[in-house]
């Protein structure tokens, strides 16, 4: 066995278990020109280096490489070297193929996705130069669980302000996003724990991957009944109170304060899943439910889709008996949300920044739903369109039998939909509900009027 490198190259050749020299090393190249592993058109060493680096005559070199001239797996070319040749690269015997992946979509309507091209560079880059720059030395060193203690004190004067949420610093611990914060609780809590029968599969797996089992609680155009939590025994109850998902609209205040009342009685844990709470369009701001019974709501919220989900950046504002046990369970070390990100996400909120973001996602967004309304409305009136007051979607409902239809229509228009029937909890019995999740986040604002056609046509068939 040897390995050289060589204007450049490095390789590996093994030339153990193989008899006589320059036929060992003969077979050692073909083998790895026929693998893939020497693709065409690669420069092989110079047969005075290869054999100095072998301990062989060069002859012995110049031999083999001959050879694998004469039988086409090589190209020798005065002035150029010794060369694999490019058709060797038919000769691909035994080698794994990776699958083709599916192509992507010309129009991206999935649920949950903002307008990635939205996102505001040049203020995120100034106030990244201002955090690294005003940074502590320590921000640097091994991370701390909790988070940064500029982003919780940052994130609790604005939760506080823009959502009702009394949020102590000391409360608050920084995670990769919702699904973390779940993953994490359902860690704390155990199980089972109460879920909207429409809701996040991606929490659903999230707590099943903690070993806890999901109990489904029905829906309508009030949010959970909640009322059906008397008839199970669970550890806590993941609601979506500001903007019900996928299905619409906010949490009944009545079901609110019974849901809450419930919290205490039982001594169960609310994880509020704040989706989408920051945009609404046709009713006044709904404020986080944790302000009713901080010690027993969990709230959650995160930077997806105001900002990006690229970030990883969210956040838990905890029950006091919560914090050390879901530390505990996040690890000693920071390992998952950068800590530049955070410093630059501190400054970004406390100098006014994710105040403005908001408003100008706010205002665009909801031109993009007045437009998705009223393009179905003019050219597929048939349709039944819900969960418009807020969020980044809207459903739209076919007749049973029609959404595997659609959905094929649709990728047949190469246009991406959520389908309503995904969200169902397998456990759910509630009445089947077919129809498709129409996200109007992410397409770029140029071709936004483009995916609207390709959804009309999809619906019009």
């Amino acid at each position: 066995m040897t390995s050289w490198a060589n204007l450049g190259l490095d390789l590996h050749l093994d030339l153990r278990g193989r008899s006589g020299v320059r036929a060992a090393l003969a077979a050692a190249l073909r083998e790895d020109v026929r693998s893939g592993r020497l693709p065409p058109g690669v420069l092989l060493p110079p047969s005075r280096t290869l054999a100095t680096d072998l301990g062989v005559a060069r002859n012995t070199v110049a031999d083999a490489y001959a050879e694998l001239v004469a039988e086409g797996w090589l190209t020798a070319r005065q002035g150029s070297g010794t060369r694999v040749a490019a058709r060797a690269a038919v000769a691909t015997i035994g080698r794994p193929t990776r699958p083709t992946p599916p192509p992507r979509p010309v129009h991206n309507l999935m649920p949950g996705s903002p307008d990635a091209a939205s996102f505001p560079r040049a203020a995120w880059l100034a106030s990244t130069r201002r955090a690294l720059t005003e940074a502590p030395s320590d921000a640097f060193g091994p991370g701390d669980p909790r988070g940064r203690p500029e982003l919780r004190k940052a994130l609790a004067d604005y939760l506080s302000r823009a959502r009702g949420v009394r949020a102590d610093p000391d409360r608050i611990v920084v995670c990769a996003g919702t699904a973390h914060a779940v993953s994490l609780l359902g860690s704390v809590l155990g199980g089972p724990i109460a879920v909207e029968s429409y809701g996040l599969h991606v929490h659903r797996d999230q707590l099943a991957a903690a070993g806890v089992r999901t109990v489904p609680i029905p829906v309508d155009e009030d949010g959970a009944r909640v009322a059906a939590l008397a008839s199970v025994t669970v550890t806590g109850a993941l609601l979506t109170p500001a903007h019900q998902f996928p299905i619409g609209g906010p949490l009944h205040p009545e079901r609110r304060a019974a849901v809450v009342d419930w919290a205490r009685d039982t001594g169960a844990i609310l994880l509020e899943d704040d989706y989408d709470g920051e945009f609404r369009y046709d009713r006044q701001p709904v404020g986080a439910m944790q302000d009713l019974e901080p010690d027993r709501v969990a709230y959650l919220g995160s930077v997806s889709k105001s900002l990006s989900p690229a970030l990883r950046l969210g956040w838990m504002v905890l029950p006091d008996g919560l914090v050390d046990p879901v530390l505990t369970a996040k690890g000693i070390w920071e390992r998952w949300v950068s800590v530049p990100d955070q410093l630059t996400l501190a400054d970004f909120v406390t100098r006014g920044g994710y105040d403005r973001q908001i408003r100008l996602m706010r205002t665009r967004y909801r031109r993009r739903r007045d437009q998705l309304v009223t393009t179905l409305a003019e050219r597929v009136p048939h349709v039944r369109v819900s969960g418009i007051a807020a969020g980044l979607h809207a459903v739209v409902e076919v007749p049973p039998g029609h959404e595997r239809p659609v959905l094929a229509a649709a990728a047949d228009e190469g246009l991406a939909l959520g389908a309503l029937s995904v969200f169902r909890h397998p456990d759910s019995t509630d009445a089947w509900r077919e129809g498709v999740v129409v996200g109007y986040g992410a397409p770029p604002e140029h071709a936004f009027a483009g995916a609207l056609d390709a959804l009309c046509r999809v619906l019009t068939r």
